[in-house]
């Protein structure tokens, strides 16, 4: 199985464009990527939607808004 850099996650997020929560940015994940979708970076691998999340959560990679949270440009690295 092929697995999804976590920046496509970062970039899906900035196609959206209100706010996430967990649950409703693992629900879009899902429906974006599919239910068994595997994720990795640069320092992880064989993540899942849970763990994806958990991992650009722990990185600062997300974005506090009024409406929830979501992600910027200059959060996502280019390599």
């Amino acid at each position: 199985m092929t697995e999804i850099h976590a920046h496509e996650v970062m970039h899906m997020m900035l196609e959206q464009e209100g706010g996430f929560s967990r649950e409703s940015l693992a629900q879009a994940i899902i429906e974006r990527f599919g239910p068994g979708a595997m994720f990795y970076a640069c320092s992880a691998d064989g993540m899942n939607v849970h763990a994806v999340i958990d991992f650009l959560q722990s990185r600062g990679k997300f974005v506090p808004r009024d409406d929830g949270f979501n992600t910027a440009q200059d959060r996502i690295c280019n390599h």
